[in-house]
């Protein structure tokens, strides 16, 4: 059976029941796609409905394409635009150093350095990716560069909206290593293609929350079209545990884990392993780390 979200009908008797479920999700729905959700797809609605908003109304548009939604950030913020200023107005203010990279827990960069060596030297060698070029994404002053990357890739490119970022990067913190980064791209990530073709690994780490839904796919996308064979993309992040959670201060987004491989996978990419950080206190919102091609 079809529901037409057009012209809002029931036309089926045998559903009358949902009827009420349909016409309170019709009101709602004009307010939301007429005030807040033009641009972009939230593939966590699904999710959300079904825990928090007429989960009756799911079973008549299991297989209906529902909206065009910004991520939970549409119930703050009026606008794409305005996300990703306030994300840029944040950084600013950002220091240029590893205490700023790591906000008040730079006690667990080691810990959090040594997970990323372990879980990518299980996608990298023969008959794997290879290590010629990676790419760091987010890169901030290079601390992941530094400790994960550089010592495993000849050459490193990397990427960041923030100029005072990459410039202590090359001038100071990579020290000798920044002769063997070919190019600091100072980009937003919504608006960087990447070289295609290029890197045997794409490191995005803590900055996928910084995407919208719909940004964050088509970024992945372009990333998959950046790959060398056998190449990996790997994502590191903060995964909320329930739904998703904004941080209005400085536009993240901390989604679920199930949310983000329902990204992954309309990007069409193969999910490789999934894996906790482990060694971070209890409080803090777990970290996971997903290896896709």
């Amino acid at each position: 059976m079809e529901i037409s979200i057009t012209d809002h009908s029931c036309s089926s008797s045998g559903n009358f029941k949902y009827k009420g479920a349909h016409l309170a999700f019709r009101d709602r729905w004009k307010k939301t796609d007429d005030t807040m959700c033009r641009h972009s797809m939230s593939f966590h609605l699904h999710h959300t409905l079904r825990n928090e908003f007429f989960a009756s109304y799911l079973y008549l548009l299991e297989q209906i394409p529902l909206v065009k939604l910004f991520p939970v950030t549409c119930e703050y913020i009026q606008g794409e635009k305005q996300f990703y200023y306030r994300a840029q107005q944040f950084y600013e203010d950002v220091p240029a150093s590893e205490e700023g990279m790591m906000g008040d827990f730079v006690e667990i960069s080691n810990v959090d350095l040594e997970g990323s060596r372990q879980f990518l030297q299980r996608f990298v060698g023969p008959g794997k990716a290879g290590t010629h070029c990676a790419l760091d994404c987010g890169s901030g002053i290079g601390r992941v560069s530094k400790g994960v990357l550089l010592p495993m890739f000849e050459k490193m490119e990397l990427a960041d909206m923030m100029e005072h970022f990459l410039l202590y990067a090359h001038e100071e913190y990579l020290g000798d290593d920044a002769d063997r980064i070919e190019t600091y791209y100072c980009y937003n990530l919504q608006e960087f293609t990447p070289p295609p073709k290029k890197y045997d690994v794409i490191w995005i780490q803590w900055v996928a929350c910084h995407l919208t839904d719909k940004d964050l796919l088509n970024f992945l996308i372009r990333c998959k079209n950046s790959l060398r064979p056998n190449g990996v993309i790997v994502m590191k992040d903060n995964m909320a545990r329930q739904g998703c959670r904004l941080d209005p201060i400085d536009s993240s987004i901390i989604r679920h884990l199930d949310i983000m491989r329902d990204i992954i996978l309309k990007a069409r990419l193969e999910v490789l392993a999934i894996e906790k950080q482990e060694g971070f206190p209890e409080a803090n919102v777990p970290v996971w780390m997903i290896a896709m091609q």
